[in-house]
């Protein structure tokens, strides 16, 4: 067996380096299941995939073996909202591929084209250990912005670990101003987009037949991918009072099945109960809320809904009157009540700043010590940032925590990785070690042992 010692000089390849079992040993491992750290543990990765970890691991013969000593290991962060790789730096140019201002199409939007692998925000996030990301289209003339996609952060050009995720809709008060100017604009429109979902082929005569919005669902036809649904055919009826587009209304039949997750913007407390009480008219949707800064007051009633919230970790002041009830006790307080809650970063330098989520988590459990405040175990906000934002979208028994079987995304750190001063060492992404070096750190180390003689002229006054 090879020991291999970690160094920031053997870290920083060019390109990915992958081998067929690694036995990363002696690191503080943390699980990311919600699990408190355990000392001198080792992680197993075999074929892109966690074959154990923990305490008294068995090391497979031949594996190639990582020495962590001093170190932590967990899983990689999933950036549980974000526009990564949608939307360069600023002053790149007036494209952004986020939203389609003036495009005619807005639920059946499918954002994993026009995800960029080469995007410079994308390795400086894998840099900082950030392996996955949940990624939203934002709205332009309807609430419904579009379908979000699971993406790797790997140096490579395939970036999309599922396509068509989930729908994302915004029913707060940026959904309202696109509905029409209100709330209730926003609510009906969304109501009547789900009945000329369900009026689509199959669904005109059970809802002429039942007269109601929620009914069995055991004689619909399955779409998987809504872009490329038979149901776009001459034969399937619609009414005349249509106001999506055909495209649009078969994107939404997922949704209506259950068989694709509907995360939904809200911030204020009543929002988020209007939202609630959508699910007894349309009992199979699987509902993800998201922001929800006034969740700690509602928190009983989401709990009881079952309903996970990727919210907003640390909105602590009201940036507007829908987040009056602000507090950095909120995801403490939803947690104590039960709320199944992972941390993202809506409208939060959603498109660059990813890796602050684990400084996020970190302020959570510095909470616990603020007289007053409700914060959360180290555990606790290690998962909220891993396992949680998976298990929102149905993924946990995929990525986000180093269960076995799971995607082997690994990082290697130089110490907590709660701590704003800990880095990541090494990042492995399906069992790949990825390169650590940035647009960045290439133009420093480019520039920075210039002799004054080769400097272009300006440089020299």
């Amino acid at each position: 067996m090879i020991r291999v010692l970690i160094a920031c000089a053997l870290l920083a390849t060019a390109a990915p380096v992958a081998a067929q079992t690694i036995a990363i040993t002696g690191g503080t491992v943390a699980l990311g299941d919600g699990s408190e750290p355990i000392t001198g543990g080792t992680v197993v990765i075999r074929n892109k995939r966690i074959l154990a970890a923990g305490a008294n691991v068995r090391i497979p013969p031949g594996a190639e073996v990582v020495d962590a000593r001093g170190k932590w290991v967990t899983p990689g962060i999933v950036a549980g909202f974000s526009r990564l790789g949608l939307s360069e730096v600023d002053l790149s140019g007036p494209l952004t591929d986020d939203k389609a201002q003036n495009g005619p199409f807005g639920a059946a939007i499918d954002v994993a084209p026009g995800i960029n692998p080469s995007d410079t925000a994308i390795s400086v996030n894998r840099a900082d250990g950030v392996t996955r990301a949940i990624v939203a289209p934002n709205v332009a003339r309807s609430i419904f912005a579009g379908q979000g996609a699971v993406i790797d952060l790997g140096a490579d050009m395939e970036p999309i670990t599922r396509a068509r995720a989930f729908q994302f809709v915004e029913l707060g008060e940026t959904g309202g101003n696109t509905a029409g100017g209100s709330r209730p604009s926003a609510y009906i429109q969304f109501r009547n987009a789900l009945r000329e979902a369900r009026e689509l082929g199959r669904y005109s005569s059970s809802i002429a037949s039942s007269g109601r919005t929620a009914e069995s669902q055991a004689d619909q036809p399955i779409v998987r991918n809504p872009n490329e649904s038979r149901l776009y055919g001459s034969d399937a009826r619609r009414s005349d009072d249509v106001l999506l587009t055909r495209y649009d209304a078969v994107a939404l039949v997922p949704v209506l099945q259950g068989r694709q997750a509907l995360l939904v913007h809200v911030e204020r407390a009543r929002d988020i109960l209007n939202v609630l009480s959508l699910k007894r008219d349309y009992p199979a949707l699987k509902i993800v809320l998201v922001g929800a800064t006034e969740g700690w007051l509602v928190a009983d009633k989401i709990a009881a809904a079952n309903v996970p919230v990727i919210a907003s970790a640390v909105n602590d002041l009201p940036a507007n009157f829908e987040q009056i009830a602000a507090t950095q006790s909120n995801v403490g307080r939803m947690r104590n009540a039960g709320v199944r809650v992972a941390i993202g970063m809506i409208d939060d330098n959603d498109t660059r700043y990813l890796f602050n989520q684990r400084q996020y988590a970190g302020n959570l459990v510095a909470l616990r010590d603020v007289p007053g405040a409700s914060g959360v175990r180290w555990g606790e906000a290690l998962a909220m940032i891993t396992s949680g934002p998976a298990e929102a979208l149905g993924m946990g028994r995929d990525i986000g925590s180093l269960t076995p079987g799971r995607r082997a995304d690994v990082v290697i750190w130089s110490g907590d990785p709660l701590q704003v001063s800990s880095n990541a060492d090494a990042v492995f992404i399906d069992g790949v070690q990825q390169p650590m070096d940035t647009r960045q750190t290439k133009l420093r180390d480019r520039y920075r042992d210039l002799s004054r003689d080769v400097l272009p002229e300006a440089y020299t006054r």
